[in-house]
């Protein structure tokens, strides 16, 4: 299997494409990626499309409610350093008379799992930093070049050769969403030229390839796209006309698109003196919502997207949910794909000890892998936060979901060899980017799609931490 000819000429394709993470300098080794697609039914995808259209709208709408932002997350602020981080500068943003200049560009990825008893549930919403888009476009790619050149392994795998290959356009479609943001904020500003877009990346980002295809995509468009972490923003940024945010060397920015920000080591700089620790950069990421520019993710967009918001969501009925600009049909569907979450308090061990603990996960606030609590290590861990009852907050328990595994058997290449798995599960998360609240994409919001693949057996399933593939869909 791991010498197979349709194995190796799917690894080539993969690095050809730029299907790869990077593992050091000039090297880079191919994404873990599913030799065929995953079955869904076509009207169930389509269910999907418009539900996440109104994730967007709802999730705009609770973005821009700043006083429900601070009354719903203040009991995080001593509890999780990293959002009361974020809690002061909202407050600095927004506390002021003056309106924020920011416009906000929402792309959000939201993270579904269909349960074989409640269907199809809301994992999580990715407001910040939500990438693999690209990636997620490519896999498909791949499958359909497996399909023309390798059928016979391709339908194997498949477990059919009677299917179609859904479309996944995710990397031109987030582009389109971006360039229309930047030419808009370029126009209404008065001013012509090539637009202008600014990725903020992480220091030695390895997960390169993915934001290079996105950038590639903006260029074919006519923007031009530059890169810069915190840190060097820090030094670089100033006022320029008009209250436009400037970058030395380049000139005025029309978006700002944060892939960093989500964890708080981005906001250390060990260079600088500071009398708190991230205030520096923190103060950087402030300066630029002071500004007439497009942001994903505003401050406001990550604590919309946080799982204490996502577990208030769901608490709220129907009619509760309408005030964030929902109509009560819209909001019934909504409603309908929100899975069960519950609050830790101190009541919660005592309570967990009545339940299965394989029915439930232990999540905290945390963005990416490696921030989740599984089956018997739940209960230790909520009796260690009865002796810190001020950490409660950051920790809600939601109903773990339990998808029926693929009918036929798959194979995921990884590192260059092929394994057999008997059990596969999938996670499917849909791109949509808005612009002040309005779609900017030709399926009204819908971008394009990622899946994710892993053992049913496995708890972390991220491809870039855990033990995930990358994946596509066929009907």
């Amino acid at each position: 299997m791991n010498n197979d000819p349709a194995t190796q000429s799917a690894i080539h394709w993969a690095l050809m494409h730029g299907l790869a993470l990077k593992t050091g300098e000039g090297s880079a080794d191919h994404c873990a990626f599913s030799f065929a697609p995953v079955q869904i039914d076509r009207e169930h995808f389509a269910q999907l499309k418009q539900a996440v259209a109104l994730m967007g709208k709802i999730i705009h709408a609770v973005s821009e409610s700043h006083e429900f932002l601070r009354e719903s997350l203040e009991p995080l602020e001593d509890s999780d350093c990293l959002f009361g981080h974020l809690l002061k500068l909202h407050r600095q943003i927004h506390d002021k008379k003056a309106k924020a200049l920011r416009q906000p560009l929402l792309i959000m990825r939201t993270d579904f799992m269909d349960d074989v008893q409640a269907g199809p549930k809301v994992i999580e919403f990715n407001g910040i930093a939500a990438g693999m888009g690209p990636f997620g476009g490519k896999v498909h790619q791949l499958h359909h070049y497996l399909q023309q050149t390798t059928p016979d392994e391709f339908n194997y795998w498949a477990g059919s050769d009677q299917f179609e290959l859904v479309p996944n356009d995710a990397t031109s479609q987030l582009a389109k969403g971006i360039a229309e943001s930047a030419i808009t904020v370029r126009k209404q500003s008065g001013e012509s030229g090539q637009p202008v877009f600014l990725m903020v990346v992480q220091p030695d980002e390895d997960n390169v390839y993915d934001q290079k295809l996105l950038e590639l995509a903006l260029h074919k468009l006519g923007v031009k796209a530059v890169r810069r972490t915190f840190r060097q923003l820090h030094d670089e940024l100033s006022t320029g006309d008009n209250n436009r945010l400037h970058l030395k060397a380049v000139g005025h920015l029309d978006v700002v698109y944060l892939r960093a920000g989500y964890q708080p080591e981005d906001y250390i700089a060990h260079d600088l003196e500071e009398a708190r620790c991230c205030e520096s950069l923190g103060q950087t990421r402030a300066f630029i919502e002071q500004h007439y520019v497009a942001v994903n993710a505003t401050i406001s967009q990550q604590l919309a997207t946080s799982k204490r918001v996502q577990m208030l969501l769901t608490s709220m009925t129907e009619e509760q949910l309408t005030v964030f600009n929902l109509t009560l049909e819209e909001a019934r569907i909504v409603k309908g794909f929100l899975g069960e979450m519950n609050p830790v308090n101190s009541q919660s061990s005592k309570w967990f000890k009545q339940q299965l603990p394989s029915e439930w996960v232990l999540k905290n606030q945390g963005e990416g892998g490696g921030h989740c609590i599984f089956g018997d290590d739940i209960a230790p861990k909520l009796q260690s936060l009865d002796l810190h009852p001020e950490h409660y907050h950051s920790w809600a328990l939601m109903r773990r979901l339990c998808p029926l595994p693929r009918k036929a058997p798959a194979l995921l290449v990884r590192k260059g060899k092929g394994a057999q798995v008997n059990d596969l599960i999938s996670e499917i998360g849909l791109f949509t980017v808005h612009f002040n609240g309005e779609s900017v994409t030709s399926e009204n919001g819908y971008a394009g799609y990622l899946v994710r693949s892993k053992p049913a057996g496995v708890s972390e399933g991220g491809v870039h931490s855990g033990m995930g593939v990358l994946d596509s869909l066929a009907y």
